[in-house]
């Protein structure tokens, strides 16, 4: 596995690999990698034949008080991961690679409408500070194929709307959420968890997965099936941010006749904040 950490090797290094490989797929990362970044390599080789990946914490997308500084960085065992996983070429760009003239003179990228709701509600400038460096890596890169995980549901329809609105001529492909042997979905945050609260976090995924069954056996409408999933996350310690119903393909509120939908939740519990979904269908004749 070759390393580079500037532009200019990058492109180097990417020219190199296209030599040898006639598609490339991407995998960008911001480190601390578990089972289910893994999990996203090992489908990428499904797609193309080099595998390109970066670990970068993006400044952007933290808040106020969020926990950027906090945030683990694990670089060298990292890198030994990726390296056993058969990965071609890892990019570990600084700031100064990745946003040459500075964070605030930075030319912004935003999906409007998507990225102020749920998690852009709950975290202003967030989703803008995604997309910013998602494009920006993807014109470095310039991969056929990028893999976003789903856990992240609202951040991989931004940027496939993103790309579709800008032109790219990249594909970009979601990949199921991997999670823990009890439900958990795997998360780098998830080390934040004390270990009473590792023993309740696997509740989520359970609250959503009863909401599903309800909606989906005619037994509750939407509205009812959210209210129960808030009240049972709340008597569990859990404090939700969020936990809605939407249209899978817009993350608009359902309407009648709407049937693809997805349930999206994120919930603090002590200081790390969980996010997960599950995806359903509204009962109905085919």
């Amino acid at each position: 596995m070759d390393i580079c950490t500037t532009v200019a090797d990058l492109k180097r290094q990417v020219s190199g690999l296209r030599a040898r490989c006639p598609r490339i797929a991407f995998v960008p990362t911001m480190g601390n990698l578990h089972a289910g970044h893994l999990r996203l390599v090992e489908r990428a080789r499904d797609h193309a034949d080099g595998v390109v990946v970066s670990i970068y914490v993006n400044p952007l997308q933290f808040g106020p008080g969020e926990d950027f500084d906090a945030y683990p960085r694990t670089v060298a065992a990292d890198s030994a991961q990726l390296r056993s996983a058969g990965v071609d070429l890892l990019f570990l760009p600084s700031d100064a690679e990745v946003y040459p003239r500075g964070q605030t003179a930075q030319t912004f990228v935003e999906v409007p409408g998507m990225s102020d709701i749920l998690c852009g509600a709950v975290r202003p400038g967030h989703f803008r500070g995604v997309t910013t460096v998602v494009n920006r890596l993807l014109n470095l890169v310039a991969p056929d194929v990028a893999l976003f995980g789903k856990k992240d549901y609202q951040q991989w329809l931004l940027i496939r709307l993103m790309v579709e609105d800008l032109g790219m001529s990249v594909k970009i492909v979601g990949i199921d959420t991997e999670r823990a042997a009890d439900g958990l979905a795997l998360s780098s945050r998830n080390g934040y968890l004390s270990d009473a609260e590792r023993q309740i976090a696997p509740a989520l995924f359970a609250a959503l997965c009863r909401l599903k069954e309800r909606i989906e056996q005619g037994r509750a409408g939407v509205g009812q099936a959210e209210a129960e999933a808030l009240a049972a996350l709340t008597a569990q310690g859990f404090r939700p941010d969020y936990l809605s119903v939407r249209r899978r393909a817009d993350l608009a509120p359902p309407v009648r006749g709407d049937r693809k939908l997805v349930a999206l939740a994120a919930a603090r519990l002590g200081r790390t904040r969980l996010l997960d979904n599950v995806e359903l269908d509204m009962p109905g004749q085919e």
